[in-house]
């Protein structure tokens, strides 16, 4: 359907953000089409929740994000559980999540306006804990300082009804991952994590990141955990600097609940969404991340080439014995796949 409402998330802090940002509101006047502004940073005014965003802007079918990976993130918070699409236009430094330049700005509204963009859906994860998260004011300033306000602690989900052992239902959606971290330089958190209802291992770490295979190229890649195609539907688990001989990442399956509990002698345990610091626990509670029910709308204008974008974003270097044989950059076999691979949900291309 047509593009109707537009939201914009705009890192106010780049000007070639904000100007790319003039050229939509300036497109939107000219083709009829209402443009708000989301997530908008403003000196003693707290931030609201995504549902709060996307309820004030009138509920845009489309969030279109100024910035870089952060900004994009900002923007997906607001769109996800709204079923609206995010597309983002990369001004950043690393952009592996944004998807077109600024001087695409306009050629990528004409292509949501006639209907002809690309919707790519990507697996998110949501929580459950044991008491509402809860953001203490001593720690909010020097943890967020320069980074702009915080966003509120997650509210409990409305209208949900559920028995005590489940937990209290959180209204929050992480697109990358949950982060369990130490508050003291000199204080590690010591955390149970259970896999499938069992107690997999208690770990003495700096962190564990529960990740999407959308977020295992960001905190979980750089803790030394794997790639995973952001199609894919699974959970990844990664510990940060844990002090035991077991220091590997498990890939969970999509349908398992990834549970964390704050021993007795840990420290507090910030808990960070997406990059965002949303609350802390304290020893004897816990929280537990799972696949969402709803899924995030990538807006694109041609499908993603993932490895290809992988090979750039990363600077991926050959091996200097192997570079010498000159790879072709594609395998793109020229003719139909044969029976064996005719059941594969992205048969290889034929070449014309």
């Amino acid at each position: 359907m047509p593009l109707t409402r537009l939201g914009l998330v705009v890192h106010q802090g780049r000007p070639v953000a904000v100007a790319a940002a003039r050229t939509a509101r300036e497109w939107c006047v000219a083709h009829g089409v209402v443009c708000a502004d989301l997530d908008v940073w403003q000196a003693g005014v707290p931030r609201r929740g995504g549902q709060e965003e996307a309820v004030a802007a009138g509920h845009p079918g489309v969030v279109m994000t100024f910035g870089g990976d952060g900004t994009f993130l900002r923007g997906a918070r607001i769109a996800a559980k709204d079923g609206a699409s995010v597309l983002g236009v990369n001004v950043g430094r690393v952009g592996f999540l944004t998807e077109i330049t600024t001087d695409q700005v306009e050629g990528a509204l004409e292509a949501l306006h006639r209907d002809q963009s690309v919707i790519e859906e990507r697996m998110v994860l949501t929580l459950r804990a044991s008491r509402p998260l809860e953001m203490p004011t001593d720690l909010e300033e020097p943890l967020c300082y320069g980074r702009g306000p915080g966003l509120p602690a997650p509210t409990v989900r409305p209208g949900v009804t559920d028995k005590d052992s489940w937990g209290i239902p959180l209204d929050v959606t992480a697109v990358n991952d949950v982060v369990f971290e130490k508050l003291a330089r000199n204080r590690q958190v010591n955390l149970a994590v259970y896999l499938a209802e069992q107690l997999l291992a208690c770990y003495s770490a700096d962190a564990v990141i529960v990740a999407t295979p959308t977020g295992s190229t960001a905190y979980s890649f750089a803790a030394g955990g794997p790639v995973l195609a952001p199609e894919a539907d699974a959970i990844v688990f990664t510990p940060v600097a844990p002090h035991m001989s077991f220091d590997r990442t498990v890939i969970a399956d999509a349908d398992e609940i990834v549970a964390v509990r704050v021993l007795p002698h840990s420290g507090r345990v910030a808990v960070s969404i997406d990059g965002e610091l949303r609350g802390v626990l304290d020893p004897g509670d816990w929280m537990a991340a799972y696949r969402a029910p709803y899924r995030l709308r990538l807006a694109r204008l041609t499908p993603l080439q993932f490895y290809r974008r992988l090979r750039g974003r990363f600077q991926l270097a050959d091996a200097p014995a192997a570079s010498i044989d000159q790879a072709p950059p594609i395998y793109r076999p020229a003719t139909p796949p044969p029976d064996d691979l005719a059941h594969l949900h992205r048969p290889w291309p034929i070449t014309g």
